[in-house]
């Protein structure tokens, strides 16, 4: 089934079009039909697979077709998610999705001034997307009402428990009216997201999307073994032999973060960093920077592996092995989205290698071992441009200690 023969408003399938999108992805295609019907959704699915698409597309339609036949104000449908990334791209994708239609979207997000949100609120909107502690400060400040939501939404619902929101959800919950249509999307399922979900919905069709393989078939992924003072070396390699192309790089901490921007800038590879020390501004301005192409290296902490889609990531590199062995799964996702392909490496050392074992336990299978043979482990550090750079300066110090010899 094409998206052409929906029964959706015109305007959304020539915005679909200019998109290149013809045909629904498998999230996409089993859900749809049923929020059109005005049925409670649990879904899951891997990251990359499309989810915001698969609720936007009929939210956007029911809205606009509503606004064609009633003038009702107020707040329709609020979408909650963990981060303030995600609220800035999912509102992009109604936007995108919803242009020229009767549908205005606005999203609400903190480590920003209220005032401009609250003005934008008070002009009127229909879709607010949300993260859980502006939200409720602009409840209870009395500039927000819920009293007339229609649809509600959770998107990564998964990350939301592990960031501590199960509270917030449950208290947005007292403020919405009863009857209402509720969107649980999460990327993976346990007992207490279960939980929680059923907590929500009623009488939700369910709908999983779950390969064997958790790792998008469009992404080859494999593992390197390199000791950890060698690391660098190896990422500044990678990035010369891939000039002009889009690299991800994940690492543990933020304070290792900058010292990997360091040890690039000390090559004289240009990049940035993304991580939770920098204020909101920063990180709009380092996105934005690696989604127009304007740097080709970012440096990240993890606050970026869960559902940020930046576009034409061609690979991603587990610097550090992550923490948790589903982040794994979560950091790879960021490359191969869509139908492009992507490569994904781990830099694992031999102290990671625990690390590497639970997550081939989490896969279910070995993550493919890319050989590195000794000679070339040897010249990925003899030619690297800072050792060459501590040659340099080995040989103006011994070029000078035999001035100072001579004039002796």
């Amino acid at each position: 089934m094409k998206f052409e023969d929906y029964r959706i408003s015109p305007e959304i399938k020539r915005n679909l079009a200019l998109l290149g999108f013809k045909k629904p992805t498998d999230i996409q295609f089993k859900s749809i039909p049923h929020i059109l019907n005005g049925e409670d959704v649990l879904a899951i699915a891997q990251t990359g697979t499309g989810k915001t698409a698969a609720f936007a597309i009929p939210v956007i339609d029911m809205i606009h077709h509503q606004k064609k036949s009633t003038r009702s104000e107020g707040i329709k449908c609020i979408v909650m998610v963990p981060t303030r990334e995600l609220a800035l791209q999912i509102a992009d994708v109604f936007n995108t999705i919803g242009k020229h239609s009767r549908v205005k979207t606005f999203c609400v997000f903190g480590g920003v001034e209220q005032d401009p949100q609250i003005a934008r609120l008070e002009k009127g909107i229909d879709v607010l997307i949300a993260t859980p502690g502006r939200m409720f400060d602009l409840v209870s400040q009395g500039h927000l009402h819920l009293d007339q939501i229609q649809i509600v939404i959770l998107d990564e619902a998964d990350h939301m428990l592990d960031l501590g929101f199960i509270k917030d959800i449950r208290d947005l919950i007292k403020f919405l009216p009863k009857r209402r249509q509720t969107l649980f999307f999460s990327a993976t399922i346990d007992e207490k997201i279960k939980e929680l979900a059923y907590s929500l919905v009623h009488k939700p069709i369910r709908i999983q999307i779950s390969p064997k393989n958790p790792v998008s078939k469009n992404v080859d992924h494999s593992v390197a073994f390199i000791k950890m003072d060698d690391k660098r070396f190896f990422l500044e390699r990678l990035v010369n032999e891939n000039k002009d192309t889009k690299i991800l790089v994940f690492v543990r901490t933020k304070v290792r973060a900058e010292r990997v921007k360091n040890a690039m800038e000390r090559v004289g590879i240009k990049c940035m960093t993304l991580h939770g020390d920098k204020d909101q501004s920063d990180r709009f301005n380092v996105l934005n920077a690696f989604r127009n192409g304007e740097v080709k290296l970012l440096i990240a902490t993890d606050v970026t592996a869960r559902g940020i889609d930046i576009p034409d990531v061609e690979f991603v590199v587990n610097y550090d092995m992550p923490d948790k062995d589903e982040n794994y799964v979560h950091r790879v996702g960021r490359t191969g989205r869509g139908t492009k392909r992507g490569i994904a490496i781990s830099f694992c050392s031999e102290e990671e290698k625990p690390v590497l074992a639970q997550i081939e336990e989490y896969l279910g299978y070995p993550v493919k071992i890319l050989e590195i043979e000794k000679e070339s482990y040897d010249e990925t550090i003899d030619f690297s441009s800072a050792n060459q750079a501590d040659w340099r300066k080995l040989l103006k110090d011994e070029e000078k200690n035999k001035k100072k010899s001579r004039k002796k």
